[in-house]
């Protein structure tokens, strides 16, 4: 059975992620997202009353899934209705992923992890297993149909509503039934306790095998073609050995024809056991074929419930801030515009609400984002970076409203800090991560500059700059740059723009405020500027 819940026809698989991930998680910051979708906040009187320690499952399930992109905008809204069920209806993602951990840790003490095996199939202690197995399968499987018809009315997601349905059809009462009577019949083998009847609470009832054999009397008057009629388990009472009842019980069989005791019959006990153990195999080798078909629906279910898990917390920490929330809208490759899009992690790290842009880049190939030092820049070209990554794994979008195209080929190129791990300049460092980039470059892309190649001169760096940017502009590439390269800015302006690379100017807002420029954080359309503005912040740092 598949779960289907990340996707609508197959189930999770580990591939197609972004090129160079490391570098995206780092530029963009995304462990802080991992790391909030793995807290539980459990809330009381509209009040926070417990921060859970992160669940590592959680966090690396987020990692995960978040950077295998979807490529088509079916695959987004898929998910993205699944997770307005799971945000209407809390307590169902949350006890389904219990349900879930539940499952696979039983299963873990059974034996599920390698290296922890139960010994050969042929062994008393395999077969134990294999029935504790069974019986945690169906347990689970019940539990999990009873909370799907629970809470069926208010699921409206096509993804959890075939869940339902595949589960019906390939769980259905008759098999169920089926299973547990099979259960029933041979929990006398994996219940080997027997209690005294004088201790507390108990009855002074066991389980114990009531076994039909069937026969034919051959040549020889052998006994041949040995066959099981039944298997019963009957409770039965427990007679302490040594006890006086006991005694009378064995006297009553020895002058009985037809019964026999196995406690003075030395012979007999090996044989029965064998005996037991030939005709339980039997019995559960029979549902084989059901345990096979649920034991990996287990592990999808609990990867793909937890990042539906993972995306809730996420939304109960971004609301903690005040942080807005959007479900992003997948369009053409043209089309990139938002309205009050806030940093999610510099919010969730400062708890605090960012400030919010409006921008409409529809039709633009190139954004060309300069102005005041400390303006936000940075943060602005973050903040388009993850709600693209949200936006591409079906999860919402720190925005009121935001619509990009599905770029798969997704690159960031950040500037880095000069540390001990280079082997040489950072501007060779800066040059072979572009060289790489050009080499993986796919058809759509999108690629994030942040004040690349400033590492040299204004004069080469702006060189570099400029061949790279258009190149790439001309390819039909989406570019989107922060820079303080001014000339590079200039030449963009005068000489990279037209019907073949339409190109936006962005710059960060100054306002004029108690007779001081202040910075409002703000990108709005404007050319690029000759200055950005550093000797503001001498005076602010510096001057009295």
């Amino acid at each position: 059975m598949k779960a289907c819940l990340l996707y609508s026809q197959k189930e999770w698989e580990n591939t197609s992620r972004y090129f160079d991930e490391k570098a995206i998680v780092k530029d963009l910051g995304l462990n802080t997202l991992f790391l909030s979708a793995a807290k539980e906040i459990q809330w009381e009187d509209g009040k926070i009353s417990l921060i859970r320690e992160p669940d590592p499952f959680l966090e690396d399930t987020m990692k995960k899934v978040m950077l295998v992109p979807l490529r088509e905008a079916e695959e987004i809204l898929y998910r993205q209705e699944i997770l307005r069920d799971c945000l209407e209806q809390e307590t169902f993602i949350c006890r389904l992923y219990d349900l879930t951990s539940h499952i696979l840790g039983e299963w873990n003490k059974l034996g599920r992890r390698s290296g922890a095996g139960t010994g050969n199939y042929n062994s008393p202690g395999s077969l134990i297993s294999e029935i504790y197995v069974l019986q945690l399968f169906v347990s689970g499987l019940k539990q999990l149909k009873e909370l799907l018809d629970e809470h069926k009315e208010n699921l409206r997601s096509h993804g959890l509503q075939c869940l339902h349905e595949r589960l019906c059809s390939e769980f259905p009462p008759r098999l169920e039934k089926d299973l547990e009577r099979i259960l029933e019949d041979v929990v006398f083998y994996a219940d080997t306790r027997e209690t005294e009847p004088d201790e507390p609470g108990n009855r002074g009832l066991v389980d114990k095998p009531r076994l039909v054999m069937g026969c034919v009397i051959g040549q020889g008057l052998k006994l041949e073609d040995f066959r099981l009629e039944e298997v019963v388990t009957e409770s039965r009472k427990n007679r302490r050995t040594g006890s006086i009842l006991a005694r009378a019980q064995d006297y009553l069989n020895l002058r009985s024809k037809n019964i026999f005791s196995v406690r003075t019959d030395t012979a007999l006990p090996d044989q029965i056991k064998q005996l037991e153990f030939e005709a339980v195999r039997h019995i559960v080798s029979c549902s084989k074929s059901f345990v096979s078909a649920f034991a990996g629906f287990w592990d999808q279910l609990h990867f793909q419930t937890a990042f539906y898990r993972g995306a809730v917390n996420l939304k109960h920490f971004m609301d903690r801030f005040y942080i807005k929330s959007t479900f992003p809208v997948p369009g053409s490759r043209r089309t990139l515009h938002f309205r009050e899009l806030q940093e999610v992690v510099m919010g969730l790290e400062q708890h605090m609400a960012p400030v919010g842009n409006t921008c409409d880049l529809d039709e633009k190939t190139l954004l060309l984002v300069t102005g005041a030092n400390q303006g936000g820049k940075s943060t602005f070209l973050r903040s388009i970076g993850i709600a693209q990554v949200m936006l591409q794994c079906g999860l919402f979008a720190a925005a009121e409203s935001f619509e990009s195209g599905i770029f798969p080929s997704l690159f960031t190129h950040f500037t880095r800090r000069e540390d001990s791990a280079m082997n040489s300049g950072r501007l060779d460092e800066e040059l072979g991560r572009m060289s790489q980039i050009i080499d993986h470059l796919e058809d759509p892309s999108m690629v994030l500059l942040n004040e690349s190649f400033a590492s040299t001169t204004e004069k080469e760096g702006s060189a570099i700059a400029y061949d790279i940017v258009r190149a790439l502009a001309e390819a039909d590439i989406k570019v989107l740059m922060v820079t303080h390269l001014l000339s590079f800015a200039q030449r963009v302006q005068d000489e990279l723009q037209g019907p073949e690379c339409p190109t936006a100017f962005l710059s960060a807002q100054r306002i004029e405020l108690q007779g001081r420029m202040q910075r409002t954080y703000k990108m709005i359309p404007h050319e690029p500027e000759l200055t950005s503005f550093g000797l503001e912040l001498y005076d602010e740092i510096i001057s009295p």
